[in-house]
């Protein structure tokens, strides 16, 4: 068989943001530079240029790589669609770094796709519905800490882009609060204050 020509893909939201931590986890999984996308831009939708560029070469002996889900988009439903176009239309295969359940290199019978296919649309929607959930959270808690006259200090510690899939692979306990830390880039400490403040 064809060894797999492999791909990676990256994407920030922002020119001004630094795509480094992604960069070094395709550099550890092995991808040449040459084989990275990068593109600069919002995850609303799929209309990116490098991102359409790399689809146009997938065939059935390509793997592509991405370190967490949102890397891909924000949206579930576009997620989910995207993931068939990859796998099912291009019949490449698909390697989320920071969750080893989603690599479809693996398990290639019936049984094996589906659970696949299962996991990608709990986290995809877990992910999404918590970001939601938090965006009204933070802005009725800004609102009523204004009211109160609280003046913001420094600002918190940025969550890693992989965190509430992990959030929730720790809340199924699936992992230990160890392995969700490590995962995550964060102190055991951290990624226990956040999760306790996510989780109330």
């Amino acid at each position: 068989m064809e060894k797999q020509k492999e791909y990676g893909y990256i994407r920030v939201s922002s020119q001004d943001q630094n795509e480094a931590r992604q960069m070094l986890s395709m550099q550890d999984a092995g991808i040449p530079k040459r084989n990275i996308y990068i593109d600069k831009a919002s995850g609303k939708d799929f209309n990116r240029k490098q991102y359409c560029k790399l689809v146009k070469k997938l065939n059935q002996n390509s793997v592509i790589y991405v370190k967490a889900i949102d890397r891909l988009g924000r949206n579930y439903e576009e997620i989910i669609e995207q993931w068939r176009i990859i796998t099912k239309v291009k019949k490449a295969d698909i390697v989320v770094l920071d969750m080893p359940l989603l690599d479809t290199r693996r398990e290639k019978d019936l049984i094996g796709t589906f659970l696949s296919d299962i996991v990608l649309q709990v986290l995809s929607y877990v992910a999404e519905n918590e970001r939601e959930n938090i965006k009204q959270r933070q802005a009725e808690g800004i609102a009523a800490a204004k009211a109160r006259g609280v003046q913001f200090g420094r600002p918190q510690i940025e969550l890693p882009d992989n965190f509430f899939e992990v959030l929730y692979l720790w809340k199924e306990k699936t992992i230990t609060v160890k392995q969700a830390a490590k995962m995550c880039g964060l102190a055991k400490s951290t990624f226990y204050d956040k999760a306790k403040l996510y989780l109330s």
